[in-house]
Protein backbone atom coordinates (compact mmCIF):
# COMPACT_ATOMS: atom_id res chain seq x y z
CA UNK A 1 0.00 0.00 0.00
CA UNK A 2 3.16 2.13 0.33
CA UNK A 3 4.13 1.88 -2.62
CA UNK A 4 0.47 2.70 -4.20
CA UNK A 5 0.34 5.77 -1.98
CA UNK A 6 3.62 6.82 -3.43
CA UNK A 7 2.78 6.28 -7.13
CA UNK A 8 -1.06 8.18 -6.36
CA UNK A 9 0.42 10.49 -4.84
CA UNK A 10 2.56 11.22 -8.11
CA UNK A 11 -0.08 11.48 -9.91
CA UNK A 12 -2.26 14.05 -8.13
CA UNK A 13 1.10 16.57 -8.12
CA UNK A 14 0.65 16.08 -12.40
CA UNK A 15 -2.77 17.35 -11.85
CA UNK A 16 -1.84 19.81 -9.71
CA UNK A 17 1.25 21.44 -11.90
CA UNK A 18 -1.35 21.10 -14.96
CA UNK A 19 -4.10 22.89 -13.05
CA UNK A 20 -6.45 20.04 -13.34
CA UNK A 21 -6.77 18.82 -10.28
CA UNK A 22 -10.40 18.98 -8.86
CA UNK A 23 -12.04 20.01 -5.27
CA UNK A 24 -15.33 19.79 -4.65
CA UNK A 25 -17.10 22.95 -3.13
CA UNK A 26 -20.01 21.93 -0.20
CA UNK A 27 -23.75 22.99 -1.68
CA UNK A 28 -25.04 23.76 2.20
CA UNK A 29 -28.89 24.07 0.74
CA UNK A 30 -31.70 22.79 -2.05
CA UNK A 31 -30.47 23.30 -5.66
CA UNK A 32 -32.46 26.17 -6.04
CA UNK A 33 -31.82 29.32 -8.18
CA UNK A 34 -29.85 30.89 -5.05
CA UNK A 35 -27.55 28.16 -3.01
CA UNK A 36 -25.68 28.46 0.25
CA UNK A 37 -21.56 27.80 -0.87
CA UNK A 38 -19.06 28.21 2.54
CA UNK A 39 -21.11 30.33 4.23
CA UNK A 40 -22.44 32.91 1.60
CA UNK A 41 -25.47 32.91 -0.50
CA UNK A 42 -24.58 32.65 -4.23
CA UNK A 43 -26.53 32.77 -7.60
CA UNK A 44 -26.22 29.05 -8.79
CA UNK A 45 -25.30 29.17 -12.51
CA UNK A 46 -23.96 25.39 -13.17
CA UNK A 47 -27.16 23.35 -12.08
CA UNK A 48 -28.87 20.80 -14.38
CA UNK A 49 -32.38 21.37 -12.69
CA UNK A 50 -33.64 23.59 -15.54
CA UNK A 51 -37.33 23.60 -14.45
CA UNK A 52 -36.51 23.77 -11.12
CA UNK A 53 -38.65 20.17 -10.58
CA UNK A 54 -35.98 20.02 -7.70
CA UNK A 55 -37.59 22.08 -5.17
CA UNK A 56 -40.97 21.98 -6.50
CA UNK A 57 -43.62 21.15 -3.54
CA UNK A 58 -45.86 18.40 -5.68
CA UNK A 59 -42.65 16.60 -6.18
CA UNK A 60 -41.75 16.76 -2.60
CA UNK A 61 -45.01 15.39 -1.52
CA UNK A 62 -45.65 13.05 -3.73
CA UNK A 63 -42.04 11.89 -2.13
CA UNK A 64 -43.05 12.15 0.96
CA UNK A 65 -46.32 10.00 0.42
CA UNK A 66 -44.24 7.25 -1.20
CA UNK A 67 -41.98 7.08 1.86
CA UNK A 68 -44.75 5.99 4.20
CA UNK A 69 -45.86 3.32 1.83
CA UNK A 70 -42.98 2.12 0.66
CA UNK A 71 -40.18 2.84 2.88
CA UNK A 72 -37.41 3.76 1.91
CA UNK A 73 -35.20 1.66 -1.02
CA UNK A 74 -36.34 -0.99 -3.12
CA UNK A 75 -33.20 -3.42 -1.69
CA UNK A 76 -33.03 -5.91 -4.09
CA UNK A 77 -32.39 -5.64 -8.53
CA UNK A 78 -35.90 -5.42 -10.34
CA UNK A 79 -34.92 -9.02 -11.84
CA UNK A 80 -34.62 -10.43 -7.86
CA UNK A 81 -37.73 -8.74 -5.82
CA UNK A 82 -36.58 -5.23 -6.42
CA UNK A 83 -39.51 -4.05 -8.88
CA UNK A 84 -42.15 -2.07 -7.58
CA UNK A 85 -45.38 -1.06 -8.92
CA UNK A 86 -44.04 2.86 -9.22
CA UNK A 87 -41.28 1.54 -11.14
CA UNK A 88 -43.73 0.21 -13.53
CA UNK A 89 -45.67 2.55 -13.59
CA UNK A 90 -42.91 5.18 -14.04
CA UNK A 91 -41.80 3.17 -17.14
CA UNK A 92 -45.87 3.51 -18.43
CA UNK A 93 -45.34 7.01 -17.99
CA UNK A 94 -41.86 8.15 -19.66
CA UNK A 95 -43.42 5.98 -22.86
CA UNK A 96 -46.59 7.50 -22.85
CA UNK A 97 -44.76 11.29 -22.75
CA UNK A 98 -42.02 10.51 -25.04
CA UNK A 99 -44.53 8.85 -27.52
CA UNK A 100 -42.92 5.24 -27.82
CA UNK A 101 -43.88 1.99 -27.10
CA UNK A 102 -42.33 1.20 -24.25
CA UNK A 103 -39.79 2.28 -21.80
CA UNK A 104 -36.75 1.02 -19.12
CA UNK A 105 -35.76 2.77 -16.53
CA UNK A 106 -32.13 2.40 -14.67
CA UNK A 107 -30.75 3.40 -11.80
CA UNK A 108 -28.35 6.63 -13.81
CA UNK A 109 -28.47 7.88 -17.39
CA UNK A 110 -24.59 6.79 -17.17
CA UNK A 111 -25.78 3.22 -16.61
CA UNK A 112 -28.58 3.44 -19.32
CA UNK A 113 -26.04 4.30 -21.65
CA UNK A 114 -23.15 2.03 -20.59
CA UNK A 115 -25.56 -1.28 -20.69
CA UNK A 116 -27.76 -0.57 -23.77
CA UNK A 117 -24.81 0.47 -26.07
CA UNK A 118 -22.51 -2.71 -24.66
CA UNK A 119 -25.90 -5.32 -25.02
CA UNK A 120 -27.07 -4.04 -28.64
CA UNK A 121 -23.33 -4.61 -30.42
CA UNK A 122 -19.82 -6.09 -29.82
CA UNK A 123 -16.88 -7.34 -31.92
CA UNK A 124 -17.39 -7.23 -35.85
CA UNK A 125 -20.41 -4.12 -35.75
CA UNK A 126 -19.68 -0.39 -36.39
CA UNK A 127 -20.50 2.46 -34.00
CA UNK A 128 -20.45 5.81 -35.20
CA UNK A 129 -20.85 8.95 -33.14
CA UNK A 130 -20.56 13.07 -33.01
CA UNK A 131 -16.77 13.41 -31.58
CA UNK A 132 -18.67 15.45 -28.63
CA UNK A 133 -21.05 12.96 -27.27
CA UNK A 134 -21.17 12.27 -23.49
CA UNK A 135 -18.13 10.55 -22.20
CA UNK A 136 -20.97 8.00 -20.84
CA UNK A 137 -21.53 7.03 -24.48
CA UNK A 138 -17.86 6.45 -25.75
CA UNK A 139 -17.65 3.82 -22.29
CA UNK A 140 -20.20 2.68 -23.59
CA UNK A 141 -18.50 1.72 -26.97
CA UNK A 142 -15.55 0.58 -25.27
CA UNK A 143 -16.89 -1.81 -23.30
CA UNK A 144 -18.77 -3.28 -26.38
CA UNK A 145 -16.04 -3.74 -27.89
CA UNK A 146 -17.48 -3.15 -31.13
CA UNK A 147 -15.52 -0.46 -34.05
CA UNK A 148 -15.87 2.97 -32.83
CA UNK A 149 -15.40 6.15 -35.67
CA UNK A 150 -16.18 9.58 -34.84
CA UNK A 151 -17.10 12.77 -37.26
CA UNK A 152 -16.24 16.23 -36.47
CA UNK A 153 -19.39 17.65 -34.42
CA UNK A 154 -22.29 17.96 -36.43
CA UNK A 155 -20.45 17.26 -40.07
CA UNK A 156 -23.11 14.94 -41.43
CA UNK A 157 -21.27 15.25 -44.68
CA UNK A 158 -18.21 13.55 -42.40
CA UNK A 159 -21.09 10.76 -41.04
CA UNK A 160 -22.17 10.33 -45.03
CA UNK A 161 -18.59 9.64 -45.86
CA UNK A 162 -17.62 7.35 -43.22
CA UNK A 163 -21.08 5.17 -43.84
CA UNK A 164 -20.42 4.59 -47.43
CA UNK A 165 -17.01 3.24 -46.60
CA UNK A 166 -18.18 0.99 -43.75
CA UNK A 167 -21.36 -0.59 -46.27
CA UNK A 168 -20.13 -3.92 -45.33
CA UNK A 169 -21.31 -4.18 -41.17
CA UNK A 170 -24.17 -5.56 -40.61
CA UNK A 171 -24.65 -4.14 -37.75
CA UNK A 172 -24.25 0.01 -37.55
CA UNK A 173 -25.10 2.52 -34.91
CA UNK A 174 -25.35 6.16 -35.62
CA UNK A 175 -25.08 8.02 -31.56
CA UNK A 176 -25.24 11.86 -30.93
CA UNK A 177 -26.14 13.68 -28.28
CA UNK A 178 -29.79 15.75 -29.06
CA UNK A 179 -28.50 18.69 -26.83
CA UNK A 180 -24.72 18.78 -26.19
CA UNK A 181 -23.88 18.94 -22.37
CA UNK A 182 -20.80 21.34 -23.01
CA UNK A 183 -21.58 23.48 -26.19
CA UNK A 184 -25.14 24.29 -26.07
CA UNK A 185 -26.18 23.38 -29.53
CA UNK A 186 -29.00 20.86 -31.12
CA UNK A 187 -27.78 17.97 -33.67
CA UNK A 188 -29.74 17.50 -36.54
CA UNK A 189 -31.99 15.52 -36.27
CA UNK A 190 -34.26 15.20 -39.39
CA UNK A 191 -31.00 14.39 -41.45
CA UNK A 192 -29.33 11.81 -39.08
CA UNK A 193 -32.88 10.36 -39.44
CA UNK A 194 -32.57 10.43 -43.71
CA UNK A 195 -28.66 9.02 -43.55
CA UNK A 196 -29.53 6.47 -40.72
CA UNK A 197 -32.45 5.08 -42.97
CA UNK A 198 -30.63 5.50 -46.34
CA UNK A 199 -27.00 3.54 -44.52
CA UNK A 200 -29.55 1.01 -42.82
CA UNK A 201 -28.04 1.98 -39.61
CA UNK A 202 -29.74 2.14 -35.97
CA UNK A 203 -30.17 5.75 -34.61
CA UNK A 204 -29.77 6.23 -31.18
CA UNK A 205 -30.23 10.00 -29.62
CA UNK A 206 -29.19 10.91 -25.88
CA UNK A 207 -32.06 13.49 -25.02
CA UNK A 208 -30.84 13.88 -21.32
CA UNK A 209 -30.32 17.91 -21.91
CA UNK A 210 -33.47 18.26 -24.17
CA UNK A 211 -36.16 15.89 -22.18
CA UNK A 212 -38.43 18.52 -20.66
CA UNK A 213 -37.02 21.69 -22.44
CA UNK A 214 -37.02 21.22 -25.95
CA UNK A 215 -40.21 21.13 -27.78
CA UNK A 216 -44.19 22.67 -27.07
CA UNK A 217 -44.62 19.95 -24.13
CA UNK A 218 -40.87 19.57 -23.22
CA UNK A 219 -40.72 15.71 -25.13
CA UNK A 220 -37.16 16.90 -26.31
CA UNK A 221 -35.04 16.98 -29.36
CA UNK A 222 -37.79 15.18 -31.47
CA UNK A 223 -40.31 17.10 -30.76
CA UNK A 224 -38.62 20.13 -31.04
CA UNK A 225 -37.64 18.93 -34.86
CA UNK A 226 -41.15 17.52 -35.60
CA UNK A 227 -39.61 14.10 -36.24
CA UNK A 228 -42.32 10.94 -35.13
CA UNK A 229 -40.44 8.10 -36.98
CA UNK A 230 -36.85 6.96 -37.67
CA UNK A 231 -34.80 7.27 -34.09
CA UNK A 232 -34.85 3.44 -32.95
CA UNK A 233 -33.76 4.43 -29.70
CA UNK A 234 -34.44 7.37 -27.36
CA UNK A 235 -32.22 7.61 -24.15
CA UNK A 236 -33.03 10.28 -20.99
CA UNK A 237 -31.77 11.16 -17.59
CA UNK A 238 -34.40 11.53 -14.61
CA UNK A 239 -31.70 14.06 -13.19
CA UNK A 240 -31.93 17.22 -14.95
CA UNK A 241 -35.48 18.84 -15.98
CA UNK A 242 -36.90 16.44 -13.95
CA UNK A 243 -34.86 17.27 -11.06
CA UNK A 244 -34.32 13.49 -9.48
CA UNK A 245 -32.22 10.59 -10.41
CA UNK A 246 -32.19 8.27 -13.54
CA UNK A 247 -32.27 7.04 -16.79
CA UNK A 248 -34.11 5.41 -19.12
CA UNK A 249 -34.16 4.07 -23.07
CA UNK A 250 -37.66 4.39 -24.82
CA UNK A 251 -38.46 2.71 -28.34
CA UNK A 252 -40.34 -1.04 -29.00
CA UNK A 253 -41.16 -3.35 -26.87
CA UNK A 254 -38.28 -5.68 -28.06
CA UNK A 255 -36.09 -2.94 -27.50
CA UNK A 256 -36.89 -2.99 -23.98
CA UNK A 257 -37.62 -6.46 -23.19
CA UNK A 258 -33.84 -7.11 -24.67
CA UNK A 259 -32.16 -4.42 -22.60
CA UNK A 260 -34.08 -6.01 -19.45
CA UNK A 261 -32.02 -9.42 -20.61
CA UNK A 262 -29.00 -8.93 -21.42
CA UNK A 263 -27.88 -5.13 -20.08
CA UNK A 264 -25.74 -5.65 -16.97
CA UNK A 265 -25.92 -2.50 -15.46
CA UNK A 266 -29.93 -3.00 -15.06
CA UNK A 267 -29.66 -6.20 -14.24
CA UNK A 268 -26.96 -6.19 -11.52
CA UNK A 269 -28.16 -3.53 -9.86
CA UNK A 270 -30.15 -2.16 -7.36
CA UNK A 271 -33.33 -0.48 -8.47
CA UNK A 272 -34.62 2.95 -8.09
CA UNK A 273 -36.11 3.94 -4.55
CA UNK A 274 -39.63 3.99 -4.59
CA UNK A 275 -39.19 7.60 -3.44
CA UNK A 276 -37.48 8.54 -6.28
CA UNK A 277 -40.14 7.04 -8.63
CA UNK A 278 -43.09 8.26 -7.40
CA UNK A 279 -40.76 12.08 -7.50
CA UNK A 280 -40.10 11.16 -11.43
CA UNK A 281 -43.73 10.41 -11.83
CA UNK A 282 -44.66 13.73 -10.64
CA UNK A 283 -41.91 15.79 -12.42
CA UNK A 284 -42.69 14.38 -15.64
CA UNK A 285 -46.83 15.29 -14.96
CA UNK A 286 -45.70 18.82 -14.10
CA UNK A 287 -42.97 19.06 -17.13
CA UNK A 288 -45.50 17.89 -19.80
CA UNK A 289 -47.59 20.71 -18.68
CA UNK A 290 -45.21 23.02 -17.75
CA UNK A 291 -45.33 25.41 -20.96
CA UNK A 292 -44.96 28.59 -18.39
CA UNK A 293 -41.98 26.87 -17.17
CA UNK A 294 -40.52 26.48 -20.39
CA UNK A 295 -41.41 29.99 -21.52
CA UNK A 296 -39.77 31.40 -18.37
CA UNK A 297 -36.48 29.08 -18.71
CA UNK A 298 -36.10 30.37 -22.57
CA UNK A 299 -36.63 34.06 -21.90
CA UNK A 300 -33.82 33.62 -19.22
CA UNK A 301 -31.61 31.85 -21.65
CA UNK A 302 -32.32 34.17 -24.41
CA UNK A 303 -31.76 37.34 -22.32
CA UNK A 304 -28.22 35.47 -20.63
CA UNK A 305 -26.87 34.91 -24.17
CA UNK A 306 -27.71 38.01 -25.42
CA UNK A 307 -25.77 40.28 -23.06
CA UNK A 308 -23.14 37.73 -22.70
CA UNK A 309 -22.69 38.57 -26.85
CA UNK A 310 -23.16 42.21 -26.39
CA UNK A 311 -20.38 42.16 -23.87
CA UNK A 312 -18.10 40.35 -26.09
CA UNK A 313 -17.65 36.55 -24.66
CA UNK A 314 -17.29 33.75 -26.74
CA UNK A 315 -20.95 31.90 -26.57
CA UNK A 316 -19.86 29.30 -29.28
CA UNK A 317 -22.85 28.07 -31.01
CA UNK A 318 -25.17 27.75 -28.27
CA UNK A 319 -29.09 27.91 -28.76
CA UNK A 320 -30.35 26.63 -25.52
CA UNK A 321 -30.21 26.67 -21.72
CA UNK A 322 -26.43 25.65 -21.85
CA UNK A 323 -24.26 28.52 -22.49
CA UNK A 324 -20.75 28.05 -22.31
CA UNK A 325 -18.55 31.00 -22.16
CA UNK A 326 -15.08 30.53 -24.10
CA UNK A 327 -12.02 31.31 -21.78
CA UNK A 328 -9.40 29.34 -23.53
CA UNK A 329 -6.50 28.26 -21.06
CA UNK A 330 -7.11 26.11 -17.77
CA UNK A 331 -4.88 29.34 -15.39
CA UNK A 332 -7.37 31.56 -17.11
CA UNK A 333 -10.41 30.04 -16.97
CA UNK A 334 -10.02 29.07 -13.10
CA UNK A 335 -9.01 32.33 -12.54
CA UNK A 336 -12.12 33.82 -13.88
CA UNK A 337 -14.68 31.19 -12.17
CA UNK A 338 -13.33 32.29 -9.08
CA UNK A 339 -13.61 35.96 -9.69
CA UNK A 340 -17.52 35.87 -10.30
CA UNK A 341 -17.74 33.53 -6.81
CA UNK A 342 -15.82 36.25 -5.46
CA UNK A 343 -18.84 38.15 -6.51
CA UNK A 344 -21.58 35.68 -5.82
CA UNK A 345 -21.96 33.83 -9.12
CA UNK A 346 -21.25 30.06 -8.87
CA UNK A 347 -19.75 29.01 -12.74
CA UNK A 348 -17.60 26.30 -11.98
CA UNK A 349 -14.82 26.36 -15.26
CA UNK A 350 -14.58 23.13 -16.95
CA UNK A 351 -11.31 21.87 -18.21
CA UNK A 352 -9.98 18.59 -19.64
CA UNK A 353 -10.68 15.85 -20.29
CA UNK A 354 -14.40 17.19 -20.47
CA UNK A 355 -13.32 19.92 -23.10
CA UNK A 356 -10.49 20.00 -25.39
CA UNK A 357 -7.41 21.57 -24.28
CA UNK A 358 -7.65 25.40 -24.71
CA UNK A 359 -10.91 25.07 -25.12
CA UNK A 360 -11.63 25.52 -21.72
CA UNK A 361 -15.06 27.28 -20.78
CA UNK A 362 -17.11 28.10 -18.54
CA UNK A 363 -20.80 26.66 -18.34
CA UNK A 364 -23.12 28.91 -17.65
CA UNK A 365 -26.97 26.92 -17.69
CA UNK A 366 -29.89 28.48 -16.89
CA UNK A 367 -33.20 27.82 -14.82
CA UNK A 368 -36.60 28.31 -15.35
CA UNK A 369 -36.27 29.33 -11.66
CA UNK A 370 -33.65 32.57 -11.91
CA UNK A 371 -35.62 35.56 -11.17
CA UNK A 372 -35.06 38.80 -13.55
CA UNK A 373 -32.85 40.25 -10.40
CA UNK A 374 -30.37 36.95 -10.57
CA UNK A 375 -30.27 37.13 -14.11
CA UNK A 376 -28.81 41.17 -14.12
CA UNK A 377 -26.94 40.03 -11.20
CA UNK A 378 -25.38 37.45 -13.12
CA UNK A 379 -24.81 39.80 -16.66
CA UNK A 380 -23.05 42.91 -14.41
CA UNK A 381 -20.66 40.64 -12.51
CA UNK A 382 -19.73 39.42 -16.35
CA UNK A 383 -19.26 43.12 -17.18
CA UNK A 384 -17.46 43.55 -14.52
CA UNK A 385 -14.78 40.66 -14.63
CA UNK A 386 -14.86 41.86 -18.72
CA UNK A 387 -13.45 45.59 -17.54
CA UNK A 388 -11.01 43.84 -15.72
CA UNK A 389 -7.42 43.68 -17.34
CA UNK A 390 -6.20 41.00 -15.87
CA UNK A 391 -8.98 38.63 -16.94
CA UNK A 392 -9.40 37.64 -21.17
CA UNK A 393 -11.79 36.09 -23.05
Amino acid sequence: MKGLDFLLRQELGGLRRHGLFREMKRIDSAQGPVVNIDGREVILLSSNNYLGLATHPEVIKAQIDALREFGTGSCASRLISGNMNLHEELERRIAAFKHEESAIVFSTGYMANLGTISSLVGEGDLVICDKLNHASIIDGVRLSRARLRTYPHKNLRKLKDILEKEKWYKKKLIITDGVFSMDGDIAFIPDLVKLSTEFNAILMVDDAHATGVLGQTGRGTCEHFNVKTGVDIQMGTLSKAFGLLGGYITGSSSLTEYIRNRARSFIYTTGLPPTIAAGCIKAIEIAEKGEDLRKRLWRNATKMRRALKELGFDTMESETQIIPVLTGDVSNTMRMAERLFEMGVFAPGVRPPTVPKNKCRLRVSIMATHKDAHIDKVIDSFRRLKDEPRYKS
